[in-house]
């Protein structure tokens, strides 16, 4: 056992061995007090069957950890020659099952040795970014003391291109430091008459305890199961679960003999599982790849979430999102505008939640004139503005199984452009050059509405620029506002088949557009003044009010 704190669980579990007839050995680590240690032995110092090695100092990823395993397994050779294999457990590692099941279990199995061990190419777990480097170069600085040496010193080696070279006979093999081997492999590996060389070669190798016995077992073993039977679990940043008590179920699920890493406050885990034969779990063949899926889906929403809810470990990462929002929504740009009360019309045809503009500068139009929406979602321009990101996504993820549509337009905050454009949930629908009409019908000086609408239309055309981009990935279709009101009814009945309403095959009632008489001579009068308003099409001067065009009649005979 390789113990460097909780010793108090560590002797707990080291009794529970004990009682099953297994010798033991302990390793604690020389950076554990000198009194805690002392503290420790003197309360295993009643059993003859546990025993204490020479003390080294481990640090993760560097040679101490080998050697204390190598003098802690020496020790057990030495002492106890009964002993067929060697189970190599920490002081977090808890037996799940009866110990008389596994020794019958090995009993079993006499030459076989339990140790994970595939080459770098076979590995995809590696986390880090070094799996064949990691035997090719030198690594004399520890990664968590001394980051920036370790990284420069690595960063060094492969500008200039150092290669080690990995001695004769060898081929490097990895896998978990857990293991359970045979004697004869073991003291194999131990009294090798290279072992000095092996082990100069391996104490610059990165994370030796993943690679020196299992490359060295690959040399002697005559039957490998690549395999550990040791239930250990790594997230996908390569740190192992813990485990705690409302993982009981899943523990005895798994069916192995042993399970790390466990909370050591975990009381009903040790009160559970160090018990005594007939309350533990049934005899059958270790299975951890049943709790695999569980892991898997762990791991999945850890990492990706549910689309549309933002957590703290995703949050400031871009592109860690699982989607943007949490579920489809339209965006209306211009439709107000050109067709009078087109929320309260939308709302009645499709039963969607139609809101007004929600990025308008002096409030968020939420549908109702309502102050707070869903969520607790405030209307203030102030707070939404702060993030107008975090402002949409909060909406759709609140109001989920309903329908969400706004209107947008060049005098709305613009900061929500790129994230609409970007979201495949987001259908958008353009009518450019509508912000002119509320121009149009104003009792405005013109040199004003001139000025505002050079500026609305270089807003607008910035607005289609993201929307054309190759990186959009919205459901978007842009008309120019002449050939909308050609024809508007086309437009909206697809609109309205998008929106997966269940709204009739043929619109029975349509929006009431805007009266137009005058707009085009008022586009005439821009451009008299200076301004190019080019957003709209070609709008003739003498447009008048659009009125649907009645179908032509059949032609008949008349006798």
């Amino acid at each position: 056992m390789l113990v460097h704190t909780a010793l108090h669980r560590a002797e707990q579990v080291a009794r529970h061995w004990r009682a099953a007839g297994c010798p033991v050995v302990i390793h604690v680590d020389r950076n554990v007090a000198r009194a805690t240690y002392q503290r420790f032995e003197r309360a295993l110092s009643d059993d003859p069957g546990i025993l204490f090695s020479p003390r080294h100092r481990c640090e993760w990823g560097t040679w101490g950890i080998v050697e204390a395993t190598q003098k802690a397994a020496e020790m057990m050779l030495d002492r106890f020659s009964g002993v067929r294999h060697v189970y190599l457990a920490s002081g977090s590692c808890l037996p799940l099952r009866p110990v008389q099941e596994l020794v019958d279990y090995l009993a079993a199995r006499p030459r076989t040795d339990f140790i994970e061990s595939a080459t770098t190419a076979d590995v995809p777990w590696t986390v880090g970014g070094l799996d064949a480097e990691r035997f090719t170069l030198r690594f004399p600085f520890s990664w968590k003391r001394q980051r920036a040496l370790f990284d420069m010193y690595v960063e060094f080696q492969r500008r200039i291109g150092f290669r080690r070279r990995i001695p004769s006979g060898l081929v490097p093999h990895m896998g978990s430091q857990w293991w359970c081997l045979t004697r004869q492999t073991l003291s194999a590996i131990l009294q090798d008459p290279q072992r000095k060389t092996y082990e100069r070669y391996f104490r610059r190798v990165w994370i030796p305890d993943e690679s020196y016995f299992q490359t060295l077992a690959r040399k002697y073993s005559t039957n490998i199961e690549s395999r550990s039977l040791t239930l250990s679990k790594f997230d996908f940043q390569g740190k192992p679960h813990i485990f705690y008590d409302d993982h009981l179920q899943l523990l005895r699920r798994s069916d192995c003999f042993v399970a790390r890493k466990i909370w050591p406050r975990a009381d009903r885990l040790y009160q559970a599982f160090l018990t005594d034969s007939d309350g533990a779990m049934k005899r059958t063949e270790p299975n951890p790849g049943k709790i695999d899926r569980i892991f898997a889906k762990a791991v999945e929403r850890r990492t990706r979430g549910r689309p549309g809810l933002y957590m703290q470990s995703r949050f400031p990462q871009p592109g860690w999102e699982n989607g943007i929002t949490a579920s489809p929504y339209s965006v209306f740009h211009g439709f107000s505008e050109l067709f009078e009360n087109f929320e309260t019309w939308l709302a009645r045809t499709t039963g969607a939640r139609v809101h007004g503009h929600l990025f308008a500068p002096e409030r968020a139009e939420f549908a109702g004139g309502q102050a707070v929406i869903n969520g607790a979602l405030s209307n203030s321009a102030a707070k939404r503005d702060y993030d107008p990101a975090a402002f949409l996504t909060s909406l759709i993820w609140n109001t989920r199984g309903e329908r969400q549509c706004f209107q947008f337009g060049p005098r709305d905050a613009q900061a929500i452009n790129q994230t609409i454009a970007r979201d495949p949930n987001a259908q958008v629908s353009v009518i450019t050059g509508a912000w002119a009409v509320p121009l149009f019908r104003s009792n405005r000086n013109f040199a004003e509405l001139r000025k505002e609408a050079a500026s609305l239309q270089r807003i607008e055309s910035k607005h289609l620029d993201i929307l054309r981009a190759a990186q959009a990935k919205a459901r978007i279709r842009i008309w120019n506002m002449a050939e909308f009101i050609e024809a508007p009814m086309e437009p909206l009945q697809t609109i309205l088949g998008e929106l997966g309403s269940p709204a009739p095959r043929h619109l029975a009632e349509a929006p009431k557009m805007v009266d137009l008489t005058g707009f085009g001579q008022f586009l005439q009068n821009l451009k008299n003044q200076g301004m190019h308003p080019y957003l709209m099409g070609d709008f003739p001067v003498d447009q008048g009010p659009a009125t649907p065009s009645e179908p032509a009649r059949k032609p008949y005979l008349v006798r």
